[in-house]
């Protein structure tokens, strides 16, 4: 297939384009608003099926709960728990698929250990557990993509994770799920509809949806976040995909009915992979909820945490309470316990919880046990709850809900069509000695490019014949190469500094200093792409120094509240609008009326 690069000039055309079909009175079939994983999926699976298609997205791509979540593809082992059978296949459905078919350079194997602290009753238990886990991956009709569960003695549970207390088992059942860089996910599902012809706009945020007197939906009016141009789209079925943001975006509608969505906050750390000696991750039960120590290739994850969230929905944050907790839970089990000096990095995500009860006024609604999907008015739909894992699903039910009975002549074909970056990969495996060989990249570099490009590595590597300096790391911030800073900007869409260091990278959190100590010289690689000149290059660096600083600060408060004051000082590099289309009824003003958060297309 042809690849399309997300660029700041596809993104202008993608908005001419959207502009132009409205003045020509012409309609799009599907409009998404949001760029999230579960927006993201709805537009490719829209554009596969041969519709019309855009999406728009107020922040960043992926930049709410899609990358800041447990980073997992799993099909949820407490789900057993509570007797959810389908549920768990089905997410297990969708991780074997991932692994096998739609993303292997993306989704990647983990093993983990459930230590079991009684040797008898416990340890039939959740081994029946994960055995019929095990069962429910075979039983999806294509190739098993992991291992079966073993069981471990203390000795085999201590090999595999020497710093796990000694006292803290006495064996454990070591079963695989998969990992996943969310961010990448997403802006990779929003490449691949782009190169099936979908059109999309990051920092382009919905202002109003378009209705006709009867109530109907016809499209929305969005503004770029960039320009402050205002655009009206056209469009058959607006579909929206907002997480948390779900009821500000249905209140834009009119419309009485609708899904309730709550936010609830998971809070996860990032410690150095030498602090914690273990090859294998580790699933602990907690009072209020489950935590994982997952390894990723230099650090480990620990989270989550499962709190209330009241405050803004664009930039939650961690607090001292949150990191305490993280730490505590975490130290029960190990034998050599980390401190809040050992901590690198943190990040915070909004879950979005669906409430059981659509909105009265809803005019039908399909429900699953996890996510459901109504029609508040005509040409409108919302979607709301699922996981990560479930995209796929969540998209397809989605669009089949949207078009009603076109459904029947259009199904849904994403379940057979690889991600960019996934046809090919098998070939640079094969070819990584020689690459490696060729530009001096050790094999941990080989397998980390892969790991983040697949196949589309050979765009990275027309990048460093063109310019040799660029197969270099960067001096401050030694995972990277100077070409993968480049590729960000050249081909995946980032429109700002703050877009790579949260998103095309994870320096954010995978360094102490926040990636701030790198700012000059990967801003000397993207300014020239991206056409800024010396004033912007400042703007930049002080916005994303701020936006640390701000971030550091909070999580050394001890409640949501005050974190958030903190973490508010410092203003967004593109902010959205505020919040008074929810709050006043009215449409915002001029740019210049911007605040911290915005309702809709996020």
């Amino acid at each position: 297939m042809r690849t399309a690069p997300l660029t700041a000039h596809a993104r202008q055309d993608a908005l001419d384009a959207m502009r132009a079909s409205a003045e020509r009175g012409n309609e799009l079939d599907v409009l998404v608003i949001g760029g999230g994983v579960t927006g993201a999926g709805i537009a490719l699976d829209a554009v596969s099926r041969g519709l019309s298609t855009a999406i728009v997205e107020a922040q960043d791509w992926g930049s709410g709960t899609s990358s800041r979540s447990s980073k997992l593809v799993h099909g949820g082992l407490r789900y057993l728990q509570m007797l959810d059978f389908h549920l768990v296949r089905e997410a297990l459905t969708e991780r074997d698929l991932l692994i096998n078919r739609l993303a292997p350079h993306l989704v990647k194997p983990v093993s983990f250990l459930y230590p079991l602290e009684h040797r008898v009753w416990e340890r039939a238990y959740v081994g029946a557990g994960v055995a019929l886990y095990d069962t429910l991956a075979s039983v999806n009709g294509s190739k098993r993509a992991l291992p079966i569960h073993r069981h471990l003695t203390r000795k085999g549970m201590e090999r595999l994770f020497p710093d796990l207390r000694h006292d803290a088992a006495i064996g454990a059942v070591k079963y695989w799920d998969a990992t996943v860089d969310d961010a990448r996910l997403v802006e990779t599902l929003v490449r691949t509809a782009v190169s099936y012809g979908a059109q999309a706009a990051s920092r382009t945020q919905v202002l109003d949806l378009q209705t006709t007197t009867g109530g109907a939906v016809t499209g929305a009016e969005v503004m770029d976040l960039e320009s402050g141009e205002r655009i009206d789209v056209r469009a058959r079925s607006v579909i929206n995909a907002t997480g948390v943001w779900t009821e500000q975006t249905e209140s834009l509608a009119g419309a009485e009915g609708g899904l309730r969505v709550l936010a609830s906050k998971g809070v996860h750390i990032v410690v150095p992979r030498s602090r914690i000696s273990g090859d294998v991750g580790l699933i602990l039960q907690t009072e209020k909820s489950v935590l994982f120590i997952i390894p990723w290739s230099r650090y480990w994850v620990i989270g989550t945490t499962d709190t209330p969230w009241e405050q803004e929905l664009t930039h939650p944050v961690a607090t001292s309470a949150d990191i305490d907790y993280v730490i505590e839970h975490a130290n029960t089990v190990l034998s050599r316990p980390i401190t809040r000096e050992d901590i690198i990095g943190t990040w915070a995500g909004l879950r979005p919880l669906l409430q059981p009860q659509v909105k009265e006024g809803t005019s039908s609604a399909k429900v699953s046990r996890e996510h459901t999907v109504a029609a508040p008015a005509p040409g409108f739909t919302v979607i709301a709850g699922g996981k990560l894992t479930t995209y796929r699903v969540m998209a397809k039910d989605a669009v089949d809900f949207a078009i009603g009975s076109r459904a029947t002549t259009l199904p849904s074909i994403t379940h057979d069509l690889p991600l960019v970056g996934a046809e090919g990969l098998a070939v640079f495996q094969r070819q990584a000695r020689a690459i490696a060989q060729k530009f001096g990249w050790s094999r941990p570099r080989m397998d980390h490019l892969l790991h983040r490009y697949g196949s589309l590595l050979g765009e990275l590597i027309d990048l460093v014949e063109a310019d040799p300096a660029l197969a270099k790391p960067l001096a401050h911030a030694d995972a990277y190469i100077g070409a993968e800073i480049v590729y960000a900007v050249s081909h995946e869409g980032a429109l700002h500094l703050d877009d790579v260091l949260m998103h095309r990278t994870r320096l954010n959190y995978e360094q102490a200093d926040r990636g701030v100590g790198a700012l000059e010289e990967i801003v000397d690689l993207i300014a020239p792409v991206l056409g800024w000149d010396e004033s912007r290059r400042t703007r930049e660096i002080e916005a994303y120094r701020a936006r640390a600083q701000a971030e550091d600060d909070a999580a050394l408060e001890v409640d949501d509240a005050e974190a958030e004051k903190v973490r508010l000082r410092a203003a967004d590099i593109a902010p959205m609008l505020g919040d008074a289309p929810v709050a006043g009824g009215t449409k915002p003003g001029s740019p210049d009326d911007r605040g911290a958060s915005g309702p809709a297309g996020t």
